[in-house]
């Protein structure tokens, strides 16, 4: 979540941020005057908890000579009685004042919370407003090939995937109903060539490799923002009380979740392999045809922890460790600069990196990387030593894409021949071992 000091420093920059994401502005107003509530109350309990630690220590010496005195038959005992009984009337007041003070300061915490909860990360300056389709591009690289040039018309990446034996949709969906596949012979060589060659590339710049668990609790996947506005995505075993992962980023965010981590040497930097697991829910009669959206598939992600000064930057390398792998498979591609009511609430800003498509005559979406600053390691509890010795403070987390099965779709229909061949990228081929993707039978 967004920091509650940003919000109360500078409210007109997170009422911009609402707005330039479609989003209500309003409710900053209405976070702010539940942490005044919140505040005040917890004022009020502070001053009443002083109070009533006071008076439980007069409780204690006014009984005390109230016992003497009465044992002793003095003549003020009355009085010491009557002091007593006032001080022990006044000690239980306090206590009923004091837990409903607690119990109000506990609800305005509460409503605090899941007010904060509505509000996505705050924009980085420069992203620009609007939704979906109010993308800026920055960067157009190659172009798309004259197939018509060429002599032919292209075949759609599942015709080529069939005719190569690489791709089974119709067994898929036998096995597992709609939006599932089989990735068979060539097919599956190609994507563990193209992971591996992804996770290759990771290692060379300095990342850990990850195999990540694809379950996570609720705690972690509400941490990493995935049920924020995205919740009907996640599917959701109700027995075990898990979320199947859409990416392993959410799993990387958990994996330092509650720790203080050591930055002083750099950003950690983690690459993840996964299978993720989506439900496309609302995206009934949208690309149902291949592999382009589908319910289950493999990615490498890579993920960062830095600190929150340094995140620009990072994000920075991300984007261009995405473009070294989009130059490796030798496709044409753009990148954007997604607007603010596209994003996602942990990111405060997302660059994606779409290849052309021949057959849809158009770019589709191969990467993203998103900075998410802050907003996910609050969420998660993950801190390091402030440089400047000021006790702990918040990190930034970042996630990229570096490969994911949707590539192949890319691969399969640039490359393709027209005898239903497939080239394989220079990159590619020691991964694969093969140059060329024949059609069987």
């Amino acid at each position: 979540m967004i920091d509650i000091k940003v919000l109360r420093d500078d409210p007109e920059r997170v009422r911009a941020s609402q707005l330039a994401r479609g989003e209500d502005p309003g409710v900053v107003d209405a976070i702010l005057a539940a942490d005044e509530r919140r505040r005040s109350s917890l004022g009020e309990y502070e001053a009443l908890r002083a109070e009533q630690k006071s008076v439980s220590k007069n409780v204690g010496a006014a009984m005390g000579a109230f016992q003497k005195a009465k044992k002793s038959d003095a003549p003020d005992v009355a009085e010491l009685e009557a002091a007593a009984t006032a001080a022990r009337e006044r000690a239980a007041e306090l206590s009923d004042l004091v837990k409903a003070l607690e119990a109000a300061a506990s609800a305005a915490g509460d409503e605090l919370n899941a007010l904060m909860r509505r509000v996505g990360n705050v924009i980085v300056d420069g992203v620009p407003s609007g939704g979906e389709d109010d993308y800026v591009v920055l960067e157009t690289v190659g172009a798309p090939r004259d197939f018509a040039a060429e002599g032919f018309e292209p075949r759609d990446h599942l015709e080529l995937g069939e005719l190569l034996g690489a791709i089974d949709m119709e067994r898929g969906a036998k096995v597992a109903g709609a939006r599932f596949y089989f990735l068979t012979g060539v097919g599956a060589r190609l994507e563990l060539a193209l992971l591996n060659m992804a996770v290759a590339q990771a290692i060379e710049h300095g990342f850990t490799p990850m195999i990540t668990p694809t379950l996570a609790r609720p705690e972690v996947i509400v941490g990493a923002g995935f049920m924020d506005a995205h919740a009907e995505e996640v599917y959701h075993l109700e027995t075990d009380d898990l979320y199947l992962t859409g990416t392993s980023e959410v799993a990387l965010a958990g994996y330092h979740a509650d720790e203080i981590i050591d930055l002083s040497a750099g950003p950690r930097r983690y690459a993840g392999w996964s299978a993720c697991y989506r439900r496309e829910a609302g995206s009934h009669g949208k690309d149902t045809r291949g592999i382009i959206r589908v319910h289950q598939f493999q990615k490498v992600e890579m993920f960062v922890y830095c600190r929150p000064e340094d995140a620009e930057a990072e994000h920075q390398r991300l984007l261009d460790w995405e473009r070294e792998m989009l130059a490796k498979i030798e496709v044409p591609y753009r990148i954007i600069d997604t607007a603010a009511g596209d994003l996602g609430s942990p990111a405060a800003r997302k660059f994606d990196c779409e290849a052309w498509v021949p057959t849809q005559g158009r770019f589709r979406e191969l990467t993203s990387t998103s900075n998410c600053t802050t907003f996910q390691a609050r969420r998660l509890n993950i801190r390091e030593r402030d440089p400047r010795g000021a006790g702990t403070r918040t990190v930034a987390t970042l996630n990229g894409t570096l490969a994911t099965t949707r590539w192949l779709v890319a691969i399969l229909e640039n490359h393709q021949q027209a005898d239903g061949s497939v080239l394989v990228p220079k990159a590619l081929q020691p991964f694969v071992g093969l140059d060329v993707l024949t059609p069987v039978g």
